[in-house]
């Protein structure tokens, strides 16, 4: 009987190898994108699950959507745009600056767009990253994570949703072929977005019952239309752009001491909220409902004119509570209060502290980026690099974010410190770079000393800037000015460098088989 013979296995095809991969082509990716060509490395890709660029400008397309950071400071540097239509401009409008930008700086032939990452893992012995995703695979020495943390939808595990007969949709993943004419609507949260939401649907609804878990303090918004004389001039003339632009960014500037240092500087600014909301509610029991807890600046201030009196209107209802469970269409409150409803909208926030990305990008120990961080919370040195992670590099990383100005700011300040470490690498003829364990732990240590008296630790709140441990692994305790000194050089000796080992030199009798 002739011997069974076993299979030989498969080799798989090789992978194309790249300088980079970028992971995400919202303001991250697609300034990843620019910066990188501008340094003369084009060797890379821009993978992106949706079928267009924008980010979190594409997804969220709610109605009223809009930015609460100036639109002139709200932009890159190296691409100001002269044509905003609005001071604070719409979700469109930002949407479509992100496209032309794609344009201009040449990023179509870099993008792959329906391309969703499904895992990411460091193979030490090539030292090089293996990127897998839903339509291909690659290798590539540097790997940066620019899926930003306002890109994942967060919807409570509330008893009994899934039996709801009527619609149920986040903010973000808006069901744009649903008529709200007519209909109870439930929003739940009173977050950014739906402070927005609630003023564009109010008058449409039949019935809309806002549950509010926590109050927010509300300021007015300064927003207006931006003339024709005054975009002509910004064409004309440049540098008035720049010039806009760096007056936005010093008034920004010089809030931060209130926030970081001295938060009772923000007393002044928290009479204001009060006396907004005092002259568009009447009521006085609304109105107590209305008023947080917590000094100003613990949560996010949110902007607006329109708001309270959406909430104040004769068809809506807020419910000082959050959504305890559903029964059928009837909506039950934390402190028992019954409403009913055709439709719900969570306005809930994303998964910002736990990143789905984290789970699947895997480091030089197989452990994934979510492990790394389970124990303490997100951390990275200088918000950018990780242990254990060579090569990676993340884009609005832990403790990068902002409570009062621009995040573009934040991103390009990342953005110069990925690529100060590409070229470094480059002139030293090293492979990679990882942060040394004291140089990680000393920049966390001194942050969340700095972090102790800030006004997210000391005011009061409970917010999504915190770890449920209440950690802080969110924010920036700091100007973005102190940032972008922090980020300017990379300093190697807060780094251990890793060379790729040469492929093994072939027996005589290998090269003659």
């Amino acid at each position: 009987m002739a011997a069974r013979r076993t299979p030989t296995p498969r080799t798989p095809e090789p992978a194309p190898h790249l300088r980079v991969v970028v992971i995400g082509s919202g303001f991250g990716g697609i300034g990843a994108g620019v910066r990188l060509r501008r340094a003369g490395i084009t060797d890379f890709v821009i993978l992106e699950r949706a079928d267009s660029v924008g980010g979190t400008w594409r997804d969220n397309s709610y109605p009223g959507c809009a930015c609460d950071v100036p639109s002139h400071l709200y932009s890159f540097s190296f691409a100001l745009n002269p044509d905003w239509p609005r001071s604070f401009s719409g979700q469109q409008d930002i949407r479509d600056y992100l496209e032309r930008v794609t344009d201009t700086y040449g990023l179509r032939p870099h993008l792959r767009l329906g391309h969703e990452v499904t895992e990411a893992r460091w193979e030490a012995e090539h030292a090089r990253w293996r990127v897998s995703t839903s339509r291909g695979s690659w290798t590539c020495d540097a790997l940066v994570s620019a899926t930003g943390p306002l890109s994942d939808p967060q919807i409570p595990a509330v008893p009994g949703l899934a039996d709801f007969p009527g619609q149920v949709f986040h903010s973000s993943q808006w069901d744009h072929d649903l008529d709200l004419t007519g209909k109870r609507v439930a929003v739940i949260g009173t977050g950014a977005s739906a402070i927005q939401i609630v003023p564009s649907i109010q008058p449409k609804v039949a019935e809309l019952t806002v549950f509010q878990r926590t109050p927010a303090w509300v300021l007015p918004k300064l927003d207006r239309r931006i003339t024709e004389l005054e975009k002509r001039i910004h064409r004309a003339v440049p540098a008035t752009t720049a010039l806009r632009r760096a007056a936005l960014f010093a008034a920004r500037e010089l809030q931060v001491d209130a926030f970081v240092r001295r938060p009772g500087l923000l007393r002044l600014v928290q009479r204001m909220a009060e006396r907004h909301l005092a002259q568009q509610v009447a009521d006085p029991a609304l109105r107590a409902r209305l008023t947080p807890d917590y000094r100003i600046g613990c949560k996010r201030i949110l902007l607006s004119q329109s708001y309270y009196p959406a909430l104040a209107a004769p068809n809506a209802e807020v419910v000082a509570s959050g959504l305890r469970e559903v029964r059928g269409s009837t909506l039950v409150a934390e402190d028992g209060t019954e409403t009913e409803a055709d439709a719900i909208v969570f306005g809930t926030g994303f998964h910002v502290t736990d990143t789905p990305i984290a789970g699947r990008v895997f480091g030089d120990r197989g452990q994934s980026l979510a492990e790394e961080w389970k124990p303490e919370g997100m951390e990275a040195l200088r918000g950018t690099t990780v242990r254990g992670f060579p090569n990676l590099f993340l884009v609005i990383g832990p403790n990068t974010g902002l409570g009062n100005s621009s995040m573009i700011l934040m991103i390009e300040s990342s953005l110069t410190y990925l690529v100060e470490a590409l070229t470094t690498l480059q002139s030293v003829g090293a492979t990679a770079l990882q942060p040394t364990e004291r140089a990680q732990r000393h920049w966390n240590q001194r942050l969340q000393h700095k972090m102790s008296r800030t006004v997210w630790t000391t005011g009061g709140c409970r917010s999504w800037y915190l770890t449920e441990s209440g950690k802080n692994t969110t924010l920036w305790p700091g100007s973005t000015g102190s940032y972008r000194r922090a980020t300017k050089r990379i300093d190697l000796t807060e780094y251990e460098l890793i060379k790729r080992q040469p492929a093994p030199a072939a027996t005589k009798q290998e090269a003659t088989a």
